[in-house]
């Protein structure tokens, strides 16, 4: 098998991360998705995972339904979420819900056509999961070397927390919700959203790229829980993330993440999660030149 996954959850009994690989006749799919964590006070349609997570899988499976070599990523995107917003309206039709808890997704889609001598790779890129290659010879490449901005605002706001002594990161939580609700709608009310949401008011301005990938090409797919590794924690570098995920496997370098997470927690890191939910996808082209 050309590739290997890895999704787990930062607690016991919520994943908002979803991973799927769909090989077709001379087509790979994979998919990486990280809801965004609900700011809602409850759950409207799942109570036990999670709306977020109800909407990664419906998404994820509404596109499995529909996927053809002959459409565009962008139409069948849309065609999806057509389909998922369709079924959150019918569960939630009599029941008003404030924009901010709407559930939002970054989404990162490496669609891999398979040729004799080489694969080609179309990538879709919606929010901040990363996707890094490694060509046969060595060299290294952030495919989507996107920074989200929201980030930064995030991290001055608990910078000044802890200047105010503010360091539970419950309470961090608590003073940072208007902030992040307010961000939120914003999100859901996007005319060009940067994410993947259920009600786009105009097209996705995903960011796409499309490269030819020979034989020996690593792809390294993952939301930006597991990309934790390198940053912030800069335990590997982008290049050395991919190597040794490729050596030592995801599971071993999920359990030092999760090491890394325990340490800057006690450290009072400047994180407004302490552990997050964690997932990569590692591929290895096998095209024959």
């Amino acid at each position: 098998m050309p590739w290997t996954a890895i999704c787990e959850g930062a607690g016991k009994h919520r994943n908002e991360d979803l991973i799927a690989v769909h090989e077709h006749i001379g087509v790979t799919d994979i998919l990486v998705i990280d809801g965004a964590t609900s700011l809602a006070e409850c759950d409207y349609i799942d109570t036990e995972e999670g709306d977020v997570a109800w909407f990664a899988r419906q998404f994820a499976a509404e596109l499995h339904k529909i996927l053809s070599p002959n459409a565009t990523q962008d139409a069948l995107v849309e065609q999806a979420i057509d389909a998922t917003r369709a079924a959150w309206l019918a569960h939630t039709e009599k029941t008003e819900i404030p924009h901010y808890a709407h559930p939002i997704a970054a989404l990162s889609w490496s669609r891999i056509f398979h040729h004799a001598e080489s694969d080609e790779l179309h990538l879709y890129s919606l929010g901040d999961c990363k996707t890094l290659r490694r060509s046969a010879d060595g060299e290294v490449r952030d495919l989507d070397p996107w920074i989200n901005p929201q980030e930064g605002v995030l991290q001055r706001e608990i910078s000044a927390m802890q200047a105010k002594g503010v360091s539970d990161p419950a309470e961090r939580r608590a003073l940072l919700t208007p902030l992040l609700r307010r961000r939120r709608e914003e999100q859901n009310a996007a005319p060009e959203p940067s994410i993947l949401c259920l009600h786009p008011q105009g097209p996705f301005a995903a960011r796409k790229s499309v490269l030819r990938m020979e034989s020996g090409t690593t792809l390294l797919s993952m939301t930006d829980g597991f990309y934790r590794l390198s940053d912030p924690y800069e335990l590997y570098s982008p290049a050395q993330l991919i190597a040794a995920c490729a050596a030592r496997g995801l599971e071993a370098m999920l359990s030092e993440l999760r090491a890394a997470e325990a340490a800057s927690a006690a450290k009072g890191g400047l994180m407004v999660k302490a552990a997050d939910d964690a997932s990569a996808v590692l591929w290895v082209s096998s095209a024959t030149a």
